[in-house]
């Protein structure tokens, strides 16, 4: 029996934790902060040992969806929403449907301060269940007229990040010739090993899906397990699946120059920055390098710009990038502390101007 992880400090405004009318699936909506607007943070639809795995994931995910939006300059809070499924349940289409139908009650509890999503396991079709009983959701299908799948967004702003990150950890950001492993090929590290191998990186990919080593044939990039996937020499390690990856065991082991990746909370530990540090590896916060599909949902559902205007601001996570890693040497930081100060910056001044309301 796998012992349930210690639920994190409980900082947040608001917490929904309910079981599912008609799914009987446990339904968690975390709402860590509307500080600077009303939050936004995807639905996860994942399975947990226990329930309160369920309920700490949700109040991690939103607590690190706070930090996101404030650094990435939005006029939106933080918050997560959690599906969680017991170990060895497998939804049938009905059961699945009555899931977000049970989701879509939960968030429309919270009155507009919290908008959800897709993410991890969940997809824009999920997303359209769930309008049926509330209207604050984004990224609704592009038949229906909605924004769409983010992970395009996503992608891009992780290859914004990556280039920053190679221009400080080699002297320049040209990915041709570099050493480059991404681990996890979902949808956006998959995208992302698709334009790094079209612009000639030398390649290493790996998955937990046996099967997707057919996309590292496709690309002509060379497959590893992912037990191995640290140990391999790197210019950069780009952790793209789930969170937790980094601990102590694998940091000290890693063969990489720089971290920068797309997963969420990629450090076991949050001393996991300083470790990084100590061994001179250089680390990309993963709330910054992975704001793009966040800022892509946000800006198109409030009609915040053109296309073209929001894409630009999705690229501009690289100088945001580029601004905490110069932050970091003059404070004598580490990148993580420098982006948690950015936020922190953005979230005083949101806290001020409510309480002049």
């Amino acid at each position: 029996m796998t012992n349930a992880l210690p639920l994190p400090d409980f900082t947040h405004e608001r917490v929904e934790v309910i079981t599912g009318r008609r799914s009987g699936l446990l339904v968690a909506v975390a709402l860590h902060s509307s500080v600077l607007g009303s939050a936004l943070g995807g639905a996860r639809l994942w399975t947990y040992p226990s329930w309160t795995d369920a309920l700490g994931d949700a109040l991690r995910l939103s607590a690190a969806m706070t930090l996101k939006n404030a650094a990435a300059g939005l006029d939106a809070g933080g918050g997560k929403s959690v599906i969680g499924l017991p170990e060895g349940t497998v939804l049938d289409a009905d059961r699945r449907r009555a899931a977000f139908l049970d989701l879509g009650d939960a968030v429309e509890s919270l009155g507009g301060l919290y908008r959800t999503a897709e993410d991890v396991g969940s997809t824009t079709d999920d997303m359209l269940v769930v309008s049926e009983r509330t209207a604050h959701v984004v990224g609704l299908p592009d038949s229906v007229g909605g924004s769409g799948e983010p992970a395009g967004p996503t992608s891009l702003g992780v290859y914004a990040s990556l280039v920053a990150t190679l221009e400080r950890a080699v002297g320049t950001g040209d990915v041709a010739g570099r050493r480059i492993t991404v681990a996890g090929l979902g949808q956006v590290g998959g995208r992302l090993a698709e334009r790094l191998a079209s612009e000639h990186a030398v390649l290493t990919v790996t998955d937990v899906n046996p099967a997707k080593r057919a996309v590292a044939d496709e690309l002509g990039a060379a497959w590893v397990e992912p037990s191995e996937a640290h140990l391999i020499p790197a210019d950069v390690f780009v952790p793209a699946g789930i969170g937790g990856v980094l601990t102590d065991e694998i940091i000290d082991a890693l063969d990489a120059r720089a971290v920068c990746g797309p997963a969420n909370n990629p450090l076991a530990e949050r001393s996991g920055a300083e470790r990084l540090a100590q061994r001179g590896i250089l680390y990309a916060p993963d709330f910054v390098v992975n704001a793009g599909g966040v800022i892509y949902l946000d800006l198109v559902a409030k009609q915040r710009g053109t296309m073209d205007q929001i894409m630009g601001r999705v690229a501009g996570i690289g100088d945001t990038i580029r601004r905490v890693f110069d932050e970091a040497a003059a404070r004598g930081v580490t990148p993580l502390a420098a982006a948690e100060g950015l936020a922190a910056e953005r979230l005083s001044a949101g806290a001020r101007s409510t309480a002049l309301v």
